[in-house]
């Protein structure tokens, strides 16, 4: 009878130590960890748009610039007066698959025509492999892509994002 009672008051001292543990914060595990990441802000966003068609308007190119966050959600989309409609699907797509490969859709490309086993990132849901998407960058870390269609070819389109991105440098740190 006494062992029962001791092991039951054993029982009930580590449920309150634990309870007591959780009431402070502390998980009675190991401690899990809180990341912090960095994000494009709205406003930036918007800028990186309006730059990126505002780059290909001064080469004659009417396109839509899609700005993505790091997680692949848009942000911001600016359509050139005379885009064609089709160019807001490719820079939505342009900008995803930027931001979640963390690559530019044309040296993605590029790597799917010489390299039999990255051909099948075609096959991805969503994934287009088109030149025109690029990743924004603060330091060395992702924090969203920018997506351009409309220019006659994919690498006039990673031209005019590449250039908004220079243009905006010391914003992005």
């Amino acid at each position: 009878m006494q062992s029962t009672l001791r092991l039951g008051g054993l029982a009930v001292l580590l449920a309150a130590s634990a309870l007591g543990a959780q009431a402070q914060g502390q998980a009675p595990g190991p401690a899990a960890a809180v990341r912090a990441e960095k994000n494009i802000s709205l406003e930036l966003a918007n800028q990186i748009a309006a730059a990126s068609v505002a780059a290909c308007a001064a080469n004659g190119y009417a396109v839509t610039a899609t700005v993505v966050d790091r997680a692949g959600t848009v942000r911001a989309v600016q359509r050139a007066d005379n885009a064609g409609a089709h160019t807001l699907a490719a820079s939505e797509r342009k900008a995803w698959t930027s931001a979640s490969a963390k690559n530019t859709t044309l040296a993605m490309m590029e790597g799917a025509q010489k390299n039999p086993a990255a051909a099948n990132l075609v096959n991805i849901p969503g994934f287009l492999l088109l030149g025109g998407g690029v990743p924004v960058k603060s330091g060395n870390e992702v924090i969203g892509a920018v997506g351009v269609g409309g220019a006659p070819g994919g690498h006039l389109d990673e031209q005019c994002a590449n250039a908004a991105l220079e243009k905006l440098k010391a914003q992005l740190g």
